[in-house]
């Protein structure tokens, strides 16, 4: 793999904003060219690569972020009823939530570390689906969720004169342009961009040198006399922003907010995200959470029919058992797809798809300097003929 250069940087950068704004294009063979999928794309790649700032560098296995998730969500459509139906202050206001949240809840989680960790995130994290399932009803609207409403205030829409007209129910926009459709891929893209850039900056910094540093001896750190909890902390918060952020692009996209956000299940999915594409790397975390979802919008949606006219191909009293067991694998059986896929990458890709992508570009550099040094021999012979 390139060196992390300034000028390699900028070139995985450029590399990543161009494929991500070229998604409509390149995705379209892959049936998965429409919208809403490339809208969840770019959310849950800004959720996983918030969580791999937490736990691919600094090594701390939260399994609570969803908490942040959810309380994203929650402070966004409340901004939506509020203040404006304008989406930037409502991502301002769930980043700043998230944030504070992650800092309460992270202050008392790393005062352990390892499993007493992951567990004290995920006590949280239930906690918090709990309460806003029940206890909260009057802030969360319970098992029914949080939606927007034509009679809800909006004082800054009263003011700016961008009231709806009666009986309509109000839908997000940025200054009037539309969270619909394309308009909202783009923006959730360019969100995306931005974040991948400030993770880039983050790991090349000193800060995120300390953070792999953490990961890598943190006892070694404290015999040093370097307190490791700040810098914990603060990948701790940062992190819970970046959830705050992917929970507001969610409302953006579908003003609701519910408790189902903020199960066990949303936070381990963000973590075989992670460990699917790469801890540790920047790419790995948005290519696990494509991975994921297209498997949960894409391979649930096929079924016998699907099936058979992919393998028409085949004799019948072939294609008849190959569809039988393929369809284990899809439709409703997607998520058995998912472990498959998951343990072989464990087993024989420990480091995640990434790794694979270093393996092969390790091979073909081998190849591509071995063949000079096979034909410079030759070469020789010639010229002394």
């Amino acid at each position: 793999m390139l060196k992390p250069t300034p000028k390699n940087d900028n070139i995985l950068f450029a590399c990543f904003a161009l494929a991500v704004l070229a998604m409509p294009v390149w995705l379209q063979p892959f049936g998965a060219a429409y919208p809403d999928l490339m809208q969840k794309f770019a959310i849950y790649g800004i959720f996983a690569i918030g969580f791999n700032i937490l736990f691919g560098l600094t090594g701390y296995l939260s399994f609570g972020h969803a908490a942040f998730l959810g309380v994203g969500s929650y402070t966004a459509v409340w901004s939506f009823k509020l203040l404006s139906m304008n989406v930037l202050p409502a991502i301002a206001l769930s980043m700043v939530t998230a944030g504070l949240f992650a800092l309460v809840i992270g202050y008392m989680c790393l005062r352990r570390s390892g499993i007493y960790f992951s567990i004290l995130t995920l006590a949280f994290a239930q906690m918090s689906y709990n309460m806003a399932y029940s206890v909260l009803t009057p802030i969360t609207n319970g098992e029914t969720g949080l939606k927007i409403a034509q009679t809800d205030p909006r004082v800054l829409d009263g003011v700016s004169g961008g009231a709806v007209e009666a009986g309509a129910v109000p839908a997000a926009n940025l200054f009037g342009i539309g969270m619909t459709g394309y308009g909202g891929f783009y923006f959730c893209a360019v969100i995306m961009i931005i974040s991948f850039y400030i993770a880039l900056r983050i790991t090349r910094s000193p800060f995120g040198m300390m953070l792999k540093a953490i990961k890598s001896n943190q006892n070694r750190l404290k015999y040093t006399g370097v307190n490791t909890k700040p810098y914990a902390l603060h990948a701790f918060v940062i992190s819970g922003c970046f959830a705050g952020l992917a929970g507001a692009l969610l409302a953006v996209t579908d003003p609701l907010a519910g408790a189902e956000r903020m199960q066990w299940t949303a936070s381990g999915q963000v973590v075989l995200m992670t460990i699917l594409g790469g801890a540790g790397t920047l790419l790995g975390p948005v290519l696990g959470a494509a991975m994921i979802k297209y498997l949960e919008n894409i391979f649930s949606s096929f079924n016998e029919q699907v099936l058979h006219g992919f393998f028409g191909f085949l004799p019948d009293f072939i294609e008849t058992p190959v569809v039988a067991i393929a369809s284990l694998f899809v439709g409703e059986g997607w998520e058995l797809t998912m472990g498959v896929m998951f343990m072989v990458l464990v087993i024989f890709l420990p480091g995640g798809v990434m790794e694979g992508v270093r393996r092969i570009w390790a091979f073909v550099q081998k190849r591509t300097k071995g063949k000079p040094a096979a034909a410079e021999p030759a070469a020789q012979t010639s010229t002394g003929a």
